[in-house]
């Protein structure tokens, strides 16, 4: 066999194989990201904050369809405040950029809010998340739009 015809087939076999280990990879992290979404929707159902607690950064950022932001202690002082009789989420989908997880979706919700007064939503929303140095994921940010009836 002639050394160069060996040297490219192995240098090709190394991209393919990379390829495939890169598509895995990226696979297990949207169905991670996808599951931490759900815990997400499970602490709105069940109404427990605590859940959804270690799932955001220390320095996570909430920007709701009102243009309010709120950092993580507020975001969940804002969820044990909001009441929920109904969540659900549709159409998620997760990007994977590295170390770096977009996740969109859809919300459907009612219940009473922080203030008390009844609410009936329908929203898009869109996630970030990272991979922290410990290998957790973490959302560090998040936005809500309406979808305009």
């Amino acid at each position: 066999m002639n050394k160069t015809w060996l040297a490219c087939l192995l240098a090709s076999l190394s991209l393919v194989s990379a390829s495939l280990s890169h598509a895995q990879t990226s696979d297990s992290t949207e169905k991670a990201v996808l599951a931490l979404e759900n815990q997400w929707m499970k602490s709105q159902k069940e109404n427990n904050p605590d859940i959804l607690a270690p799932l955001l950064a220390d320095k996570f950022v909430d920007t709701n369809s009102a243009g309010k932001v709120r950092n993580k202690t507020e975001a969940l002082a804002n969820a044990r405040a909001t009441k929920y009789s109904s969540v659900d989420y549709q159409d998620m989908k997760v990007t994977v950029y590295g170390d770096t997880a977009i996740a969109t979706g859809s919300f459907k919700g009612q219940g009473t809010d922080e203030s008390g007064k009844a609410f009936n939503t329908h929203s898009r929303w869109t996630d970030t998340w990272v991979k922290m140095t410990d290998g957790k994921w973490q959302c560090v940010a998040t936005h809500g739009s309406d979808i305009k009836k």
